[in-house]
């Protein structure tokens, strides 16, 4: 059962951090909706002491998509819908298109917002592996000021970020990537649609077209791991090899191993673990060849 709460709907973003710095703690975002309401039906922990929800669905400062020279801003209130059909994202972030398109159904798109997916941080958030293999950097207010950080250390823990109470996220910020890099999304659930992921992979790669050299490699995980987690240690290890189909099963073991260092053995593993290194390879050999 959900709680009562007090409703206030901000008419901008001044309004919004007001309110921020006024509920201190006692205070909750809310967007779309589609993880928070489920949250308080099923009693979680991080929502017990609410009691105020700010309502910021309809903020015309958080709705923007701009490319501005070399990177994008996508306001933290753009939908899922929108990035699927956005041609700035389709054409200049096809992965992130594609994680979008593959979240919940057509309802939960029109209303999940980008920032929420993350800020929420669910294990199974299908738009971050994507936006860790972009580079994503969080831009953040307060009423105290501005501050960027980068995705990949915003995230801490299963449904713990660094978002400080006060704090809302703005806008994401995609660096414009160059034209030679090429990639892939892919995501695994129980069922082929409205699925919860159980697997999710994004991969980019910058190959040499005279050489076959491994230029730059990025890899990204969820699901399998407690957050969305970038493999550097891997992606260093690719970095200036040669593409061949025995470099590609070799990676593919190796993310095996990494996955399972941070996870340590589970009861899924003997049965994700090998799909994950099939995933991966597939990915590589799909991507190149």
């Amino acid at each position: 059962m959900i709680p009562t709460f007090n409703f206030i709907q901000p008419k901008n973003l001044n309004d919004t951090l007001a309110l921020l710095g006024k509920h201190q703690g006692n205070a909750r975002l809310i967007a779309g909706g589609t993880d928070i309401v489920p949250g308080f039906q099923q009693e979680a922990s991080r929502f017990k002491n609410i009691k105020t929800l700010i309502d910021i669905h309809d903020l015309k400062e958080l709705k923007i998509i701009e490319r501005k020279n070399d990177h994008v801003m996508i306001g933290a209130g753009v939908t899922f819908t929108e990035l699927t059909t956005h041609p700035v994202i389709k054409e200049l972030f096809p992965l992130l298109a594609k994680a979008a398109g593959s979240i919940g159904s057509l309802q939960i798109r029109n209303r999940a917002t980008i920032a929420g997916n993350f800020v929420n941080n669910a294990p199974c958030a299908d738009s971050v592996p994507s936006l860790l293999v972009y580079d994503a950097v969080v831009r953040i207010q307060s009423p105290g000021g501005e501050r960027e950080i980068a995705l990949e250390e915003f995230l801490l823990k299963p449904y713990k970020t660094q978002l400080q109470p006060d704090e809302i996220v703005t806008h994401v910020v995609l660096p414009v990537i160059e034209e030679n890099y090429r990639g892939d999304f892919y995501k695994l659930g129980r069922r082929r649609g409205v699925a919860i992921s159980r697997i999710s992979l994004a991969v980019l790669i910058d190959i040499d077209s005279q050489t076959s050299i491994i230029q730059d490699i990025r890899i990204a995980s969820g699901a399998v791991t407690p957050i969305g987690k970038r493999f550097r240690q891997l992606e260093e290890f690719a970095q200036g090899r040669e593409a061949t189909s025995d470099l590609f099963k070799q990676l593919a073991q190796e993310l095996g191993k990494q996955i399972l260092d941070v996870t340590g053995l589970r009861w899924s593993t003997p049965h994700k673990l090998p799909v994950v290194q099939q995933m991966f390879y597939q990915l590589l050999e799909s991507i190149y060849f």
